[in-house]
Formats: structure tokens, C-alpha cells, sequence
């Protein structure tokens, strides 16, 4: 106990053993454990509605806190719920596995970054009823070891295991909240490992070793080298006059937005310090209690004559028992404290500051432990909870005291080994996330198809650079089509394959062409077909049935043809012959007129295509004709962007590229992005075309990217919404700020709901101004959002960079280094 006085700590611990995956302590409690997973902060919606002076809240923090009131009613009477929250100071570890250049570059940039870490558990104990009621003298600290005098029946232990199934079964019925029962072993080791109440014992929650620590209780407490502190909250004076199950987040919110964090999220995830927070739920018999307290009230009236603090006890207790009669609210007791701790005793005035302050923001009296603090360490052991005094109790309702346990957790890498490292929001931790594949498994999904929303220099391409580089590196095939040059650094890092448009080498391709001189499938067909109507036809000119049906035989009749004639090379050239011989005879054949189809107007709008004419280059090469086996493809169509005739024609050459590499490679993840030049292919005659696009691509894992920056252009074409935004269950926005009077629209149209409208308006509100980072939103089909960063090494940031003058001055150093990019960027980092 002091420097005099000293004690095994088996004289004096209060769990007796580990029996059926249960915590039996040496009063005759019975606790079962289970680690619980949290919603990831920021994550949850909230809305206050004001109905005279009446707040009236709803939303997910509403809901969870009604579910963990019904939950904690089915439990049986005489029950403890300690919630026991660690968070912990951690710092990243580089991954030593990484070969790549700039994973290298990725992991240096990190090294040794602190972040908070989290665990939850939850500990339900079922005591004897007179356990409840034991003061600061009769705990097991005080008192010694002693073997209970009683243990529960087996009868009875299953009763509570009943009561406990359906406690977790309504509380997992909610998405929100997870549970997991910990096995025995977790919990104590018998084997010199390391189970919580072991780690708890030490305060070494993630260490892989955990040594025997040495406790002192000499006024304060030191476990080990760590100095503990305790700030409890065991007075009603000192709570509010009113408890809610949420607080506004004001750095993030805004007068069109709001984004709500958990009641106690000030003093846990957001209170930066090595600390636990104990919260303590007591549920006793109401009608024993109830005559107890009628009984007080009586007794305090009756001294009222004495002291005027009679008086207000005895209105106080008629208050609770007036509101405890209109609403039926179980009548709990409770208690709360956090527990920081630090191994630099310099540290500890800081810390103490900042956790009061921390209590204090949301309305709680900060009050330090000192003289009570060993009685509180000691009740903190898991499967201990009975242990804690009375007189660090008060008395509330259920749905009051579910208001004080932490609703929240961090952001932390999913579990599939597919991912894009991105940071989390509180404190820049990397994670790994899974943007296909885990919300498809998770049900919050069903394709991967992903459409992204950004204005100018909000790092909308920087995003998707970042994004493909990760997808390429993990095995995926990648198609992109772009109008800004924005990918020419990657595809040359990569090893891609970088098509561009330039008048002394214009870009080329074969749609004819097919590997192997197999049948064409039917995606061939329509593409052909696609492509010839927009040859053929205007925007605004009328298409009619026969003569898509004239198209269609004139594509079928060539590859009939070409079957026939295996020496002729297939190109335009050759179709453009079929043309003019074996169609014309087709449709003669058939008895087709001008009045229905018109054949020389058809002849005539593809001659320009055939040898001799003004794009004879475009269908006719013999080179890029396998682009199949290129794991990154880069169509720049900048210079023809404007061109109303080649630029419709190259895009839909493009799709049927991916299309091809779709349909042929099996089992392999397949992308295609198209930047800003959807527009040019959003023409009505191609609505049904993407439409099947972006219905079939999820059939042979495949995922179809859209990239825009403006917002008007999504609310003006329906063809969008029809073709793109109804497919693209994965929605990514990046800041939208210069959006928010008019974001109720881009909101209704992109289906979003209120909740992600306020995350995605509080993108980059409040970031950290000693990190370089911008913010970007992502909904997994409307059932999971949240915010992530994207933050990376400079070596990253000038190989994905789009500003002209960076870009330049990479590409001069990679010139000096024979083409070598991670040479050329590692040149120019020098000349910084």
C-alpha cells in the first residue's frame, strides 16, 4: 500500500478464476467479456428539431442510444455494463516489405507518425444483490481475498447467459454496433501470454510482451514506471442539467451543415493522452430501491425544519421519483471516470490540463481522485466492477446514463488485402481501404463502378493518379481516357502504353481487327455498329429501325466475308470495299430502296474514312492492334477534344478496346476511367451503349470510372443519371465548399442523404496546418460514408502532380536520367 506496507497481489485480487470463458470474481460475480466494434467518428447522423423548448433529437445517435436502453433492459437485475475504452498513444511502423520507389518513399514519410489508437469492451457481471451496496471499507483492496460465499447455480448462470444473448442480439441487430464474446485465454493466459485483465493490470494494451508491474497506492498510483491519475464523475452535482447523445463538431460544421460527434467524444477519442474511460452502468430492483428513496424523501421533508439543505435533498428525491412514475425509466446508478496516464512525471500538469478540459467541454465538473483512486484502479479490472464503492455512485435513468458511454471509434484498415493507403481523419494515421471489393462483401455495394466529383484544384486527379497507381501495382488492367494530361508521368512509371493525338503521328486504330480471327461476340457487333451510326449520323438526325437494322446486316455481311476470305486483312479499308460490293448486292437482294434506307448518303459519309480520303489513318492501322495484354493504357485526346468528328469516333474505339479486354480476361480486375471526355460521348444514340456498359462491366470484374468537375454538367443531362450516377454505387466528392448554396440539387440528384451531405461539406474545414493533405468523401451506396485524407511523400506528390511547372521540371530530370523516372524524381527532390 505504501513504502511500509507491502502485498502480494494475489492477497488482494479480485478475480478468483477463468471458468467457461467467464470472469468469476472472489465475491461470487459472473462477467462475460466481448470486444465491440464501434461507428468510425464523424460517421454517425444527427438532427435537433427545437418543438417549443423541446429538443427532440433523431438520427443514429438517437437510435443507438434507444437500442442500448432496450438492450440493458432485458438484462436481469442486479447487473453491472462496464464499458472499458483504451485509447492509446501509438506511432505508425513502416512496412520493410515495400520494393517500390515510392512505397518506400510512402513508408518514410510516415515513419513514426503518432495517432490514437482504440479498443472497446464491454463487461457484463451479474453480482449477488448485496454486492451493489458495499462502501470504500468493505472492497476487496481493503478487506483481502476471500473466496465467495456463495457461487451461482448453474440454473441461474444460465438464465444470465440468456439474458446476455439477447442483450448482444439486439444490439447487433443495429450495423451500427458489433460485438465479439472473448474466449477465456483472451482474458487471463494461463499458458505466460497476455490476456486483458494482465494487460490491464500493466496498462499495456498492444505491446506483444507484457512484464509484471509492481502496483504503488501511496496517495496517487504508479503501475510501473507510469504515473495514474483519475478524474471521476460520481456526483450528480457535478453533471449538467441536461445530458444529450450528441454534440455539434463546429470546426466541421457550417451554416448549411453539420457534423455531430458522440456526447463524451471530447474526453475519448478526442482527448490526445494515454487513457482509459471507464464507464460503470448499475442495475438494481426497482422495487426494492424505489421504497428506499420514497423513504429518504420522507425523512429529509421531515428535517426540512432543521436545514434548508433537508429541504432541497427532499425536493430533489421527489423530482427523481416524479420522473421516474411518468416516464417507467429503470432507475440505474452509475459512474465514470478516466484514467490517464504518462511515464513522464514532467508531463503530468499537461495532461491533467487537458483532460479537465477536455470533461469540462461538455458540461461536467472535472473533479480529480485522489484519496479514492486506488478503490477506483482496483474496480477497473475487468470482471471487478462490483468492487467499486456506493459513495462513488449517483443516481440517474437508463436512457441519462446511456448518454455516457462512448459511441465512437477510429478509422482503421479494413480486412481485405486489396486497398488504397489514404489517411484517416483525426490524426493522419495510414490506413489501408478497400474502395471495390469490401463494400460488396459488406453488402453496401453491389458493382464497383465509381463515379468522381470535384471542381478545379480541389486534387480531383491527384486523387484518381494516386488511386490507379494502387489498382495497377495490385494486379488490375487500366483503360483511361483523358483530355488533360494528366496521367503521362504515371503510364511512363508504370511502363504503360501513352496514346496520343499529334499531326505528324495521328492516333490509329482497327476496330476490325479481331485476335486470332476469332467470330466476332455481340459487343463486338454493337461497337462496330455504334461506330459507323456516328459516322454516318448527326446528333439530331432521325435514326429509324430499318436502317439500324440495314447497319447491322452490313456488319454481320463483312465478318461473313472476311470468314470466307481469310487473306483479306480486316480494317476499314477492306469493310468499305464490302461496302461498295457485297452490302450494295445485299440490300439489292432484298429489295431495299433510298425511300427506306440511303445507301449512297451511307457511302458517302464513310468515304473519308477509306484509303486516300481525310482520316484514312484512323480505322485502317496495323500497329496497336494488341493492346490486350497492356496493364495500363492511356488515350490523351486533348488535342482533338474540339474535333466533333474524330473525337466521338476515338472514344467509342476506346470502350470497345475495354470492352475486348472485358470479355477476355479472366479473373482479372479491369478499369476503365473516362475524364472529362464523357461529354463527348453522352449523346442520346449512346445512352444504351453505356448504359451496357456499366451494367456488364460487374459481371467480369470490372469497374467503370466517370471523372467531371462540373456540377451543372451532372444536374443538366439526365443521360447521366440514367447511364452513370444509377450504376456507380461507389460515389467519390472532392471539396465542395464552392458548392454549398446549390449542393441541395447535386444532393438530390446524386441520391445522397442528409448525413453525407454534411460530410461532404465539411471536407477540409479543419485540417491539421502541419500536415500537407486534402480531404476527398466517399459513399459506398448510400449504407457507409465517411472522409478520408490523402496524404503522401513528396517523391509521390511530384509523380502524380498536374501543375505545369512541376511537371516540367520532373520531366527534365527523368531526360537526364535515360527515361528513368524514380531516378528523374529523386534528381529533382535534390534541387529543392
Amino acid at each position: 500500500m505504501n513504502n511500509r506496507k507491502h502485498k502480494d497481489i494475489l492477497d488482494t485480487l479480485p478475480i478468483w478464476k477463468i471458468e467457461d470463458d467467464c470472469i468469476i470474481s472472489t465475491g461470487g460475480d459472473y462477467s462475460v467479456v466481448f470486444e465491440v466494434m464501434l461507428p468510425e467518428i464523424y460517421t454517425m447522423s444527427a438532427q435537433v428539431d427545437m418543438i417549443g423548448e423541446t429538443r427532440m433529437e433523431t438520427g443514429d445517435f438517437r437510435d443507438l442510444n434507444e437500442l442500448l436502453v432496450k438492450a440493458m433492459n432485458v438484462l436481469p437485475e442486479n447487473c453491472v455494463v462496464h464499458q472499458q475504452d483504451w485509447f492509446m498513444e501509438q506511432i505508425y511502423e513502416p512496412v520493410n516489405t515495400v520494393e517500390n520507389y515510392l512505397d518506400k518513399a510512402s513508408e518514410r514519410h510516415f515513419n513514426e507518425r503518432p495517432y490514437m489508437a482504440h479498443k472497446c469492451y464491454v463487461i457484463i457481471t451479474k453480482t449477488p444483490a448485496h454486492r451493489l451496496d458495499i462502501n470504500s471499507m468493505k472492497t476487496m483492496l481493503v478487506t483481502g481475498r476471500l473466496l465467495p460465499k456463495e457461487v451461482m447455480s448453474a440454473d441461474r448462470r444460465g438464465e444470465f447467459f440468456s439474458c446476455v444473448d439477447q442483450y448482444v442480439a439486439i444490439l447487433t441487430s443495429s450495423k451500427l454496433y458489433q460485438m465479439r464474446r472473448m474466449k477465456g485465454e483472451e482474458l487471463f493466459d494461463p499458458k505466460g501470454g497476455a490476456g486483458l485483465i494482465e494487460r490491464y493490470l500493466s496498462l499495456s494494451l498492444s505491446e506483444a510482451v507484457v512484464p509484471l508491474s509492481d502496483i504503488q497506492i501511496d496517495g496517487n498510483i504508479m503501475v510501473g514506471d507510469k504515473y495514474v491519475r483519475f478524474y471521476g464523475i460520481s456526483d450528480i452535482d457535478d453533471m449538467p442539467d441536461e445530458v444529450f447523445t450528441h454534440n455539434t463538431q463546429a470546426s466541421l460544421s457550417s451554416e448549411n451543415s453539420t457534423v455531430a460527434i458522440g456526447f463524451v467524444t471530447p474526453m475519448c477519442l478526442q482527448l490526445p493522452v494515454n487513457h482509459i474511460y471507464n464507464q460503470y452502468i448499475f442495475k438494481t430492483d426497482k422495487n426494492t430501491v424505489l421504497p428506499v428513496l420514497q423513504k429518504r424523501q420522507q425523512q429529509m421533508t421531515g428535517l426540512g425544519a432543521f436545514s434548508s439543505a433537508n429541504k432541497v435533498n427532499a425536493d430533489l428525491i421527489q423530482d427523481y421519483l416524479d420522473t421516474q412514475a411518468a416516464t417507467s425509466y429503470p432507475p440505474v446508478r452509475c459512474h465514470m471516470n478516466v484514467m490517464v496516464w504518462t511515464e513522464d512525471k514532467e508531463k503530468m500538469s499537461r495532461i491533467r490540463n487537458m483532460t479537465t478540459s477536455a470533461i469540462a467541454k461538455i458540461g461536467v465538473r472535472p473533479r480529480e481522485n485522489s484519496s479514492t483512486a486506488a478503490m477506483l484502479f482496483w474496480a477497473g479490472i475487468p470482471g471487478a466492477a462490483a468492487e467499486m464503492p456506493s459513495e462513488e455512485k449517483f443516481w440517474t435513468f437508463l436512457p441519462q446514463a446511456c448518454c455516457m458511454l462512448n459511441l465512437e471509434s477510429v478509422n482503421t484498415s479494413g480486412l481485405s488485402t486489396y486497398g488504397v493507403k489514404v489517411v484517416d481523419r483525426l490524426s493522419g494515421q495510414p490506413i489501408m481501404v478497400d474502395f471495390s471489393d469490401e463494400p460488396i462483401k459488406k453488402k453496401y455495394t453491389s458493382n464497383r463502378n465509381k463515379f468522381i466529383l470535384g471542381p478545379s484544384g480541389s486534387g480531383k486527379s491527384f486523387l484518381t493518379n494516386h488511386l490507379i497507381r494502387s489498382y495497377v501495382n495490385q494486379g488490375a488492367h487500366v483503360v483511361i481516357v483523358d483530355v488533360g494530361d494528366s496521367y503521362e508521368g504515371l503510364c511512363q512509371m508504370l511502363g504503360g502504353k501513352y496514346l496520343t493525338y499529334k499531326p505528324e503521328k495521328p492516333i490509329a486504330f482497327n476496330p476490325f481487327f479481331i485476335e486470332s480471327r476469332r467470330d466476332p461476340d455481340i459487343e463486338k457487333l454493337e461497337a462496330i455498329k455504334a461506330l459507323l451510326l456516328s459516322l454516318w449520323k448527326k446528333e439530331q438526325e432521325f435514326l429509324s429501325r430499318l436502317e439500324e437494322t440495314a447497319v447491322s446486316l452490313c456488319v454481320t455481311g463483312y465478318f461473313d466475308y472476311l470468314r470466307q476470305n481469310e487473306q483479306i486483312f480486316p480494317c476499314f479499308n477492306t469493310f468499305f470495299e464490302f461496302v461498295l460490293t457485297g452490302f450494295k448486292q445485299a440490300i439489292d437482294a432484298k429489295n431495299i430502296t433510298d425511300k427506306h434506307f440511303d445507301y449512297d448518303a451511307f457511302k458517302l459519309t464513310l468515304e473519308p474514312f477509306y484509303q486516300g480520303g481525310e482520316y484514312d489513318y484512323l480505322l485502317n492501322s496495323r500497329d496497336n492492334l494488341d493492346l490486350i495484354s497492356e496493364r495500363l493504357l492511356v488515350f490523351e485526346l486533348d488535342n482533338i477534344k474540339d474535333n466533333k468528328i474524330l473525337f466521338p469516333i476515338v472514344t467509342i474505339i476506346i470502350m470497345d478496346t475495354f470492352i475486348t479486354k472485358m470479355r477476355q480476361l479472366k479473373g482479372v480486375r479491369k478499369i476503365i476511367l473516362i475524364e472529362e471526355a464523357w461529354k463527348a460521348i453522352m449523346k442520346q444514340e449512346m445512352a444504351e451503349y453505356i448504359k451496357y456498359l456499366y451494367k456488364t462491366v460487374r459481371k467480369h470484374f470490372g469497374e467503370a470510372w466517370i471523372v467531371t468537375q462540373e456540377v451543372d454538367d451532372i444536374i443538366n443531362s439526365p443521360i447521366v443519371k440514367d447511364s452513370i450516377i444509377n450504376n456507380a454505387d461507389c460515389k467519390i466528392l472532392m471539396d465542395q465548399r464552392k458548392y454549398q448554396n446549390k449542393f441541395e440539387k447535386v444532393m438530390e440528384f446524386l441520391a445522397l442523404t442528409k448525413r453525407e451531405k454534411n460530410l461532404a461539406l465539411s471536407l477540409n474545414r479543419d485540417n491539421d496546418p502541419r500536415r500537407n493533405y486534402k480531404e476527398f468523401f466517399v459513399s459506398f451506396g448510400g449504407q457507409f460514408s465517411a472522409v478520408y485524407g490523402l496524404e503522401v511523400s513528396k517523391a509521390e506528390y511530384f509523380a502524380f502532380t498536374t501543375e505545369e511547372p512541376e511537371k516540367v521540371a520532373v520531366k527534365k530530370q527523368v531526360a537526364l536520367h535515360g527515361g528513368n523516372y524514380d531516378l528523374g524524381i529523386r534528381a529533382h527532390l535534390e534541387t529543392l
